[in-house]
């Protein structure tokens, strides 16, 4: 039932740019914390961004300057854009939706990414 989907990623040359997409379905969006993870191998899932349903943004040092992540609670989707890129940002990229509720735990979904490759 509950649906993340990501998009956009793809083959970029060092210094390019790249924006990823992920559309939810299933969840009351405008309630979530949206965010970004990156999986590359040998190396633990790392959360680079997250966006509140407030609006407020945070992101790894790694990413920080270099990366935007933002959202559109009309269409239930989430962005990263991605610019300056590097050779170590290549990862699979996806998208994370996070709520916690008084009383009834926590939510937390997680997609299946999309691939991301910055080389020349």
């Amino acid at each position: 039932q509950v649906q993340l989907v990501e998009s956009g990623g793809g083959l970029v040359q060092p210094g390019g740019s790249l924006t990823l997409s992920c559309t939810a379905s299933g969840i009351s969006f405008r309630f979530y914390t949206m965010g970004w993870y990156r999986q590359t191998p040998g190396k633990e899932r790392e959360l680079v961004a997250t966006i509140t349903d407030g609006g407020t943004t945070n992101y790894e040092d790694s990413v920080k300057g270099r990366f935007t992540i933002s959202r559109d609670n009309g269409k239930n989707m989430v962005y990263l854009q991605m610019n300056s890129l590097k050779p170590e940002d290549t990862a699979v990229y996806g998208c994370n939706a996070k709520r916690t509720v008084v009383a009834r735990g926590l939510n937390d979904y997680w997609g299946q990414g999309t691939q991301v490759t910055v080389s020349s």
